[in-house]
């Protein structure tokens, strides 16, 4: 059984389970945080469907990401996952999809739903079954802890690295998932791990976030994407954003609901404005 172990420990997050648990929990308390740690639901709301959160080091975004956790703990205990990170070193498919095993981390192993992908592979067009697109990506990495935090051993993961950011590879995952669920009678919240706006000022970098973020409440990938490319807003995990709106727009008869749960950047952490990355946590419903 195969088995992902860290990449960026020590890095992006501590290498110790003592002072990584200490990481998690002053993200949660932090004065740009949610003020509180999370206290996971006894019973299940399957309306909540996913969230954007953030993937920079827990230093820098971890508070923001704390929001989109605390939401997640309150919905309750699915049975997987679904984390839609972003492709940063060109390894391995387009749409990689982590076919089995356990991924390894600090706080111990989590379960890959291997089920769930290869199901999801046989009805997509452009989806594979591939583990060298995450042997160094950090954008699904960072999330793992947090939800070992949350749930401990109750769930699995299901890691997707996206390279291919279009509307079409959107809508193609997002109906392969959905379907996938269906036919497997999955429970399963959808995590799409992208930071915003990069390494411009700060105003700039607010103005443009807030811009790709409207799209986004709106529930509008085309939109979004349209922004994001012709005015050169560095959003990093687009793809894993519009497969997020696409699944949400797949739940018939109810209507989405996407809200803003906080936006920051890492100017906000240092006080250093001249530069910074942006970070957001939306929420994802349907009712």
């Amino acid at each position: 059984m195969s088995k992902r172990y860290p990449a960026v420990a020590g890095f992006f997050y501590p290498a110790s389970r003592k002072e990584l648990v200490v990481s998690i929990e002053q993200s949660f308390t932090h004065r740009l945080g949610p003020g509180k740690k999370p206290v996971l639901a006894t019973s299940r709301n399957k309306s909540v469907v996913g969230f954007v959160v953030p993937h920079a080091g827990y230093m820098y975004s971890g508070p923001v990401a704390a929001h989109a956790y605390l939401e997640l703990a309150s919905a309750g205990v699915p049975e997987t996952v679904v984390v839609l990170g972003t492709n940063h070193t060109g390894y391995g498919a387009l749409v990689s999809v982590y076919p089995g095993g356990t991924w390894v981390t600090p706080l111990g192993e989590v379960r890959v739903d291997g089920e769930l992908a290869k199901k999801i592979v046989e009805l997509s067009g452009f989806a594979e079954l591939d583990e060298e697109a995450h042997v160094e990506e950090h954008s699904v990495e960072v999330q793992v802890p947090f939800i070992q935090y949350i749930y401990e051993d109750r769930v699995k993961i299901l890691p997707v690295v996206i390279g291919l950011h279009t509307v079409d590879v959107a809508r193609d995952l997002a109906l392969s998932l959905k379907k996938a669920v269906s036919e497997l009678g999955r429970d399963v919240v959808v995590l799409a791990s992208s930071d915003f706006n990069h390494y411009e000022p700060q105003h700039v970098t607010v103005a443009k976030d807030m811009e790709a973020i409207n799209y986004i409440l709106r529930g509008d990938s085309e939109g979004f994407y349209r922004a994001i490319t012709e005015k050169n807003i560095s959003v990093c995990g687009p793809g894993g954003i519009m497969t997020l709106i696409e699944y949400t727009k797949l739940f018939e008869k109810y209507t989405p609901r996407i809200s803003l749960l906080k936006h920051a950047t890492s100017g906000d952490v240092t006080g250093d404005y001249s530069a910074v990355v942006g970070y957001a946590s939306v929420k994802f419903e349907v009712a």
